[in-house]
Formats: C-alpha cells, sequence, structure tokens
C-alpha cells in the first residue's frame, strides 16, 4: 500500500536486510496516501534511506564583505553557500563544504531536482491544494534540509531552509538575521520551521513538548510573537535541533511526523491494521434500530461510504448502522449535518459515518480500535486518539489547534475523541 522507493542508497556491509533506514517523514492528514494519490516525489510519506555517496555539507569559509571569492562562491554551482544580506552594501557568505559522514535531504514545496520530498498545503478533511495553483502556498519552495549522520546511532537533525539549484541558500534583508557571539551568522526564514520533540518517545506514554523554532544553522528558539515576525524569540541552549521518534516538523502550510527506523520496527504495520478490522468485524456488530449488521470497509475502500458502513453519535459514541430515525434522508446529506438525536440514550450530537484510521505510523500502540476522533470519526486505539488530542498544531500565522492525524480536521473543544459503544448480535 505504502511506496518507500528512494533512488541513491546503500546498503549496509553487514547486514543482508536492505538500504540502511534513517527514517520516514509522513504527512498529517493523509489517511495512508495522499488523496491525488502518490507520484514520484509527491506522496504521503517519505523513507530517508543511506544513499551510496555521501551528500552532506558543513559550513566552512566565511566572507563577511562583497569580496570576489564571496562573488565565486555563490556563483559556483559546485559549492554550496549561505548568504545573509545585512545591507545592500553588505553580505555575509558562508561557504559549506563536502562532509563525508553525513547525508542531506531537502524538504520543499519547490519540484526542482534538489528537494528530495516535495511537500503541498494539506487541507482539513484529506485533502490538497496540490494541483491548485488558485492558492497561494505558505510553505517555503526550499523549506527545510535535514542532515543524517551515516554511522551509528544514525542521529538526524534538523536545519531551516534548503540550498536551490544553484546549492545557495538566500536571506534577504527582510529576513531575520543575526551575527551570534562567536562571529558566525544565523537566521530565520520568513514562515518559519517548528518542531516539537515529544517527551518519553513516541509510545503509550508519550506526552506533547513545546513547539520550537529551527534556525538556518540548526539553533533552537522560542516561537516568534507571529509566524513571520521580524524578531526572533529567544535561544533555548538546552534543546537540540536533533529530532527524535515522534518528533513533529511544522512547514507552515503541512505538518511532517518523524518516525526513526527503531521506532516504526515497533509500530503496527498495515496488515496489523487490517487484522484488527477483520477481528472487529468478526464480532459482527450490530445496529441497535435496524439490527442489520455493520461491518467496516477493507483499507483500499477506505474513503468510500458502504451500506454496512458504521456510523456512530459522537457525543455518546452509540454505533449504529445508516438510518433516517429523526427525519434525515441521505447518508451523503447526513454527514453534512451538524447534529441528530440518539435513538439509545437521545444525547444530542454529531452523527457521522466511521472511518478505520489506516496510516499505521500515527498508531502510539498496536492495541484495537476502540474511539474515534470528534468530529471526523476517524477510529484508532484509545491511547492513540488520547495523545493526539492533546497535541497542539500550528495553524496560521499564531493559532494552534487539536487536529485528528488521519484527515487534520480540528478536533472538538469539549472532548477530541470519544469511546465508542458497539452492540453485539443479538443471535
Amino acid at each position: 500500500m505504502f511506496s518507500i522507493v528512494q533512488e541513491n542508497i546503500s546498503t549496509s556491509p553487514a547486514s543482508t536486510k536492505g538500504p540502511v533506514k534513517y527514517g520516514e517523514l509522513i504527512v498529517l492528514g493523509c489517511n495512508g496516501s495522499l488523496p491525488s494519490g502518490d507520484k514520484g516525489r509527491r506522496k504521503s510519506r517519505f523513507s530517508l534511506c543511506r544513499r551510496n555517496k555521501a551528500n552532506g555539507v558543513k559550513p566552512s569559509t566565511i566572507h563577511t564583505s562583497c569580496t570576489p571569492q564571496a562573488a565565486k562562491a555563490v556563483n559556483n554551482k559546485e559549492q554550496h553557500s549561505i548568504s545573509y544580506t545585512l545591507s545592500r552594501s553588505q553580505t555575509v557568505v558562508v561557504e559549506y563544504t563536502h562532509d563525508s559522514n553525513t547525508d542531506m535531504f531537502q524538504i520543499g514545496r519547490s519540484t526542482e531536482s534538489p528537494i528530495d520530498f516535495v511537500v503541498t498545503d494539506t487541507v482539513p478533511g484529506g485533502q490538497t491544494h496540490a494541483d491548485s495553483q488558485t492558492v497561494q502556498s505558505t510553505i517555503s519552495r526550499f523549506a527545510c534540509r535535514i542532515i543524517c549522520q551515516r554511522n551509528p546511532p544514525y542521529s538526524a537533525r534538523i536545519y531551516a531552509a534548503g540550498f536551490d539549484s544553484s546549492k545557495n541558500i538566500f536571506l534577504g534583508e527582510k529576513a531575520a538575521k543575526w551575527r551570534m557571539h562567536d562571529g558566525q551568522m544565523d537566521g530565520l526564514t520568513t514562515n518559519g520551521v517548528l518542531v516539537m520533540h515529544p517527551h518519553k518517545g513516541f509510545s503509550q506514554d508519550s506526552k506533547p513538548g513545546l513547539w520550537r523554532e529551527m534556525s538556518v544553522c540548526g539553533n533552537v528558539f522560542t516561537l516568534r510573537e507571529t509566524r513571520s515576525a521580524q524578531q526572533r524569540g529567544k535561544m533555548v541552549d538546552s534543546e537540540s535541533n536533533e529530532l527524535v521518534d515522534g518528533s513533529l516538523i511544522d512547514l507552515c502550510g503541512a505538518t511532517l511526523l518523524w518516525r526513526t527506523a527503531e521506532g516504526l520496527a515497533h509500530t503496527p504495520t498495515v496488515k496489523h491494521l487490517e487484522a484488527l478490522r477483520q477481528e472487529l468485524n468478526a464480532g459482527r456488530p450490530q445496529c441497535p434500530v435496524g439490527f442489520n449488521t455493520l461491518a467496516f470497509p477493507s483499507l483500499r475502500r477506505k474513503d468510500v461510504l458502504d451500506e454496512k458502513q458504521p456510523w456512530a453519535y459522537l457525543r455518546c459514541g452509540h454505533v449504529h448502522g445508516y438510518h433516517g430515525w429523526g427525519g434525515r434522508r441521505e447518508p451523503e446529506v447526513e454527514a453534512e449535518c451538524q447534529e441528530r438525536e440518539c435513538p439509545m440514550c437521545r444525547a444530542r450530537g454529531p452523527y457521522v459515518p466511521l472511518w478505520l484510521g489506516c496510516e499505521a505510523a500515527f498508531y502510539v500502540d498496536a492495541e484495537p480500535p476502540t474511539h474515534a476522533f470528534v468530529p471526523c470519526g476517524h477510529v484508532c486505539s484509545e491511547k492513540t486518539a488520547v495523545y493526539w488530542s492533546q497535541i497542539l498544531l500550528p495553524h496560521g500565522t499564531h493559532a494552534f489547534h487539536a487536529a485528528c492525524p488521519f484527515c487534520i480536521l480540528p478536533l472538538g473543544e469539549e472532548s477530541g475523541c470519544v469511546r465508542l459503544i458497539f452492540q453485539s448480535p443479538l443471535d
């Protein structure tokens, strides 16, 4: 179901299990694949694997004025460099040199060749603006880069901004930038790259951490007042730009989940989710009104309403089949309606079809799907639902809200998830 093809990867000499995988990036709001389908470098998840030849870079020479050497570094398409424009008359150019110990992966909206993982704006409800030219994206064309150590423990570090086709990064006059105590330059991108490292990794015991902003040089800062404010936050020396299992990366328009190779090894697989679906259906849950047997459709038909589709009243969690009790007519119309009264307990609330969460990387455990997010109706394990309900994701220029990881719809203010109540068959 998922494509993890990656060019230019190498196999560990001590292993016959295939390429060394550093980790994977998964786009929140994509329930197993992009709505329009995964195509080339534009897909819902991307594997970072060790390359045949190292392509990492590290800072070397600093040119503090518009010297011929600085101009040569910028114009040389074989030379990586970062230019910090301080004024019309002064630009600091930092040359970067090859690093044989690291691999570099770049993420952004651009489809140019330096970008390894093309990311477009994610729209709540499982849609994207991927093919729309009318919506102006807030994701940078060259948003960020991840540098991975080629040898154990294969640490991955994130930096704001990526190198363009000329191997340059330009921070113009309006970009937030500064000179540090040691004489090195640093800066922030226009809309910033925000990262949240969870406490206790990505597991049943995980707790959300604080959102921080990553600089071009990988330093950690508290958030600016608004997303693109000129004034940077305070540097947080005690924290690192090293990604951990479950780290979230927000690019102002799309949020990515980082899963380490080790973390993924302990995560349920799509086959496991399919087995849980079949086990749930084998219990023959029944509609308490129509007495018909309910069944979750296969993961391949995750977006198609089925006549046996379970529906639920999300205020109380009672699961039914689709029925017109209470005065409504068509399922498609029903899905748009805000409230219905549950015939079991008379609680009023959203009445929606239930969909299994198909993206296994979002699960913090391998327990059965017992809870649904409110108001979208995506179903997963209890601890997975509780964990994501606690995470406030960046939204717009300065807002945060909890959202379903499978469709990125904002969660209900009163309760982000509900325990589902299935009725067993009467026979």
